[in-house]
């Protein structure tokens, strides 16, 4: 057993490798994901660090906490407003669609590639949910966007299909494991699991916002300290009263996102942190786990199985899913195309390995394969399949600011930033000249990439970026004041 000294510069040195190969994951046009797994490979015991790692307990371990983190981190950092007109589409797709792809898959496995009838279900439920992050990381990187409602649909998707995955992959487990459970005992589960994890989030969330705002500890530091703990609480809890716990912690983040408490960008901008260093060590590991000698031998299935998933099961299963709803088939193309494949289904490839089922390596294997195939694949593609099917907008990323605004719980102010058009009467004129509407603060302006303090004899320019405190309620009145324009100003 090396000492530790040994241990923490080497775990070191793979972060920092995995940290600097993510500045070139963009300019390569593939998601960082993939780098962060070819380092873990080139370390293993197959690769030039030669780490001999081969414990599935300590990796599922590993990947059970780093996907609790990753889903908290999502819900918080999602807009209940911008998700609220899809709900019910992402949450078909996180759902039905899941089965249908699971069945979809388990279908062609046993009968294209003979697989047992367990093996493929099994198969079928540990690759049928997706990975939008790793897919919208690969558009921000091309300064690309999605028009519409797409994102914020993919985003409500990506972050709720997990937990139906985990549960058909255990479920699939416990089956095989006793043959006497029935198909209404499987339902009666699922039914459970998703209504104690979604009012676990719900209560633990409640139970957050109101420790964030009354706890006042003495130390600004250990508010992350308490958030980071309350993910484990709530994953712990839930499961151990028999519900989903990574819909509950997914759930709880949304919530909080919603909710107000103090420090609340200071905690968002720390789980975002901790987010991408658990997708760090959850790939590093899963790269360190596996044999690249051992994928050899599933090639032929694996680009079989991918090919199916991608081409087959992945648009027929969205399409099935989204017939109640009115779309243009080139929107529904683009979510068939983005069914990208990430952590998830090799963490929950770890399940079957640990619980002593035949074929579990093989399993293991082929999902892997399938995983590096549709990150390669469709990861390098989408940003050409959004202009081919023109669903792409310009990505507009946000200007960060010398100052920040930490509104207090319950306060009406925020801080906005609003672009003053070519055409709008207030340009030319000087701040004291111009009657804003009541609770309006010009704090700064940014010109020519500059940051200007302004002062009432500050005269406005076309193209200016006002950097505004206002009370929420005149936000909507202060945008139509300022898009104006001169001939209808009085």
């Amino acid at each position: 057993m090396p000492s530790i000294e040994y241990l923490l510069t080497g775990a070191s040195i793979l972060l920092l490798l995995s940290i600097i190969s993510s500045k070139f994951s963009g300019r390569l046009g593939v998601p960082a994901v993939l780098l962060f797994i070819i380092i873990g490979m080139l370390a293993g015991a197959e690769g030039i660090g030669k780490i001999q790692f081969d414990d599935p307990w300590l990796a599922q371990s590993l990947g059970v906490a780093a996907l609790a983190l990753i889903l908290f981190s999502g819900g918080l950092d999602t807009e209940w407003k911008s998700v609220r007109p899809v709900v019910w589409k992402g949450l078909a797709l996180s759902t039905v669609g899941v089965f249908l792809t699971a069945l979809l898959v388990a279908w062609f496995t046993i009968v294209v590639l003979d697989l047992s009838l367990h093996e493929g279900l099994l198969l079928g439920a540990i690759v049928s949910s997706t990975d939008a992050a790793a897919v919208f990381a690969v558009l921000r990187s091309r300064k690309v966007s999605l028009k519409g409602e797409l994102k914020p649909l993919l985003e409500l998707e990506s972050g709720s299909n997990d937990p139906t995955a985990v549960f058909l992959t255990i479920g699939m487990i416990r089956l095989i494991g006793e043959p006497t459970l029935t198909f209404l005992d499987m339902v009666l589960l699922f039914v459970q699991q998703m209504t104690i994890g979604a009012a676990m989030g719900f209560l633990m969330a409640r139970g957050i916002t109101y420790l964030l705002n009354h706890l006042k500890l003495e130390y600004e530091g250990l508010y992350p300290v308490l958030t980071f703990t309350m993910v484990f609480m709530i994953y712990g809890l839930t499961a151990i009263i028999g519900g989903n716990g990574f819909l509950a912690v997914y759930l709880a983040g949304l919530f909080l996102a919603n909710s107000d408490f103090v420090h609340k960008k200071s905690l968002v901008r720390f789980h975002d942190g901790i987010a991408w260093l658990m997708q760090i060590i959850m790939f590093l590991t899963l790269g360190l786990l596996v044999m690249p000698s051992h994928l050899s031998y599933v090639w032929g299935v694996g680009i079989l199985t991918a090919a199916f998933l991608v081409l087959v099961a992945r648009p027929l299963s969205v399409f099935i899913t989204l017939l109640p709803w009115r779309m243009k088939l080139r929107e529904k193309a683009m979510v068939m195309w983005v069914g990208l494949r990430g952590a998830v289904p090799i963490i929950l490839a770890t399940f079957p390995m640990l619980s002593g089922i035949e074929q579990s390596e093989m399993i293991f294997n082929v999902v892997f394969f399938i995983v590096m195939l549709s990150v390669v694949v469709q990861g390098t593609t989408i940003p050409f399949v959004a202009r081919l099917l023109k669903v792409d907008s310009p990505l507009f990323l946000k200007a960060r600011y010398p100052l920040e605004f930490e509104p207090a719980p319950g306060s009406k102010g925020e801080l906005v930033d609003i672009f003053v058009p070519p055409d709008s009467f207030v340009t030319g004129k000087r701040l004291l000249d111009i009657h804003f509407p009541k609770g309006v603060l010009v704090a700064l302006i940014l010109r020519n990439s500059e940051y200007l303090v302004p002062n009432g004899q500050t005269a406005i320019e076309a193209g200016d970026l006002l950097l505004i405190l206002a009370d929420t309620t005149t936000l909507a009145e202060l945008k139509a004041f300022i898009g104006r324009k001169k001939e209808f100003a009085s």
